[in-house]
């Protein structure tokens, strides 16, 4: 009768209870794997729900309404949220984004914002604070999240034609209602905006130039754009790689029309390479995770929305932070177990992929976006 039991859904991806070190070892804001890859992003993924269906993602035919979605029992609580977050900064960690599935699904979002935001570093600089959304409910919140405490948002968008995108989106959503929630960040400083656009050969491509073109012109170099390559995450969206469209024929593209120059990037482990447009008009990016991997200086941890600790996008396997959580488990004992955990990491996928030797055989399905975010 006092048996605990589990969801199935919990168990849709494989994830060990990390052991934890019987000597235990303090934080020291330095933690690095074993490619000397030091810790410094948490993505906090807060919903694996989502509005839209875009194919390369949630593909209706998968996520349709039978599809069990974790109970929200299941759900990490935003104390406990916020409690993982206090160790992964202890640790090194300086950004923190929150993704989904769509995350301003999430209700009450603005009240984790507001603990998020209250942390500190160790020497008391405040967190980057940003959040992943597909803009559908952008506009309505976008003041609300400023005034929690949010600095920036990242908004998912593959086409300016309308019929393109609501064919992308799958749902039949317009695309001037996420331009509004772009416009409505913009004004209450949710920025600098980034706007991301995945490019599939033959769905979306030709509107490369236009969305560069309209971005440029509408909102003035306030709004970085940034084009990536389609990948293979998980195991739904029935990826090939004659659909990925190099990034390198997207900045051939974009030189075509406007002319570009190069720079540096902002921080060691940045995924996306920066141009700059010649005449002073902002600047575009490219993430090119299929053909030019950066798995050398990715210092990115992400935690799945039951507290799963995965240590790359395209992992197998997780560590389940949550049972460390709810099995009573001191602070100074997750901590040391999430040390043990970071610094046993190995992870470079995308470099093993380009080297045709990524299938490891094992048969376990990698980990689909929709459950720990971008």
């Amino acid at each position: 009768m006092g048996e605990k039991i589990i969801p199935l859904a919990d168990h849709r991806y494989a994830a060990a209870v990390p052991a934890v070190p019987s000597r235990l070892t303090a934080p020291t804001g330095l933690l690095a794997d074993r490619l000397g890859r030091p810790l410094h992003d948490l993505r906090i993924s807060v919903t694996d729900r989502c509005n839209f269906r875009c194919s390369y993602c949630m593909p209706k035919e998968v996520f349709d309404k039978n599809y069990a979605f974790l109970p929200h029992a299941s759900l990490l609580s935003f104390e406990e949220i916020t409690r993982l977050a206090r160790l992964f900064v202890a640790h090194g960690v300086e950004k923190l984004r929150l993704t989904g599935g769509e995350p301003l699904l999430r209700k009450n979002l603005e009240t984790l914002i507001g603990m998020l935001a209250a942390l500190r570093t160790p020497d008391g600089r405040a967190l980057d604070l940003t959040l992943t959304t597909n803009g559908s409910l952008l506009a309505r919140k976008a003041a609300a999240l400023k005034a929690a405490g949010l600095q920036r948002v990242t908004v998912s968008l593959d086409a300016l034609d309308d019929t393109i995108f609501r064919r992308m989106n799958d749902v039949d959503f317009p695309v001037a209602e996420v331009l509004e929630g772009i416009d409505e960040a913009r004004r209450v400083g949710l920025g600098p905006i980034k706007v991301n656009m995945v490019v599939k050969r033959g769905t979306n491509d030709h509107e490369i130039v236009p969305m560069a073109r309209f971005f440029r012109e509408q909102f003035d170099g306030q709004v970085v754009l940034r084009f990536i390559e389609y990948m293979d995450v998980g195991a739904t969206n029935g990826w090939r790689m004659d659909e990925v469209l190099p990034s390198a024929e997207v900045v051939q593209r974009l030189q075509a029309a406007f002319p570009l120059e190069p720079l540096e990037p902002n921080a060691v482990g940045e995924t996306a390479q920066r141009w700059r447009y010649a005449d002073g008009a902002g600047e575009v990016g490219v993430i090119s995770s299929v053909t030019q991997a950066f798995c050398r200086d990715c210092n990115r941890a992400r935690l799945s929305t039951e507290g799963k600790l995965f240590l790359c996008l395209f992992a197998e396997r997780g560590h389940d932070l949550r049972a460390l959580l709810r099995g009573g488990w001191d602070d100074a004992q997750i901590a040391t177990a999430i040390a043990d955990i970071w610094q046993g990491r190995g992870d470079r996928y995308s470099e093993l992929r380009g080297q045709q030797a990524a299938e490891s055989g094992s048969g376990q399905r990698r980990v689909e976006m929709h459950y720990i975010g971008g």
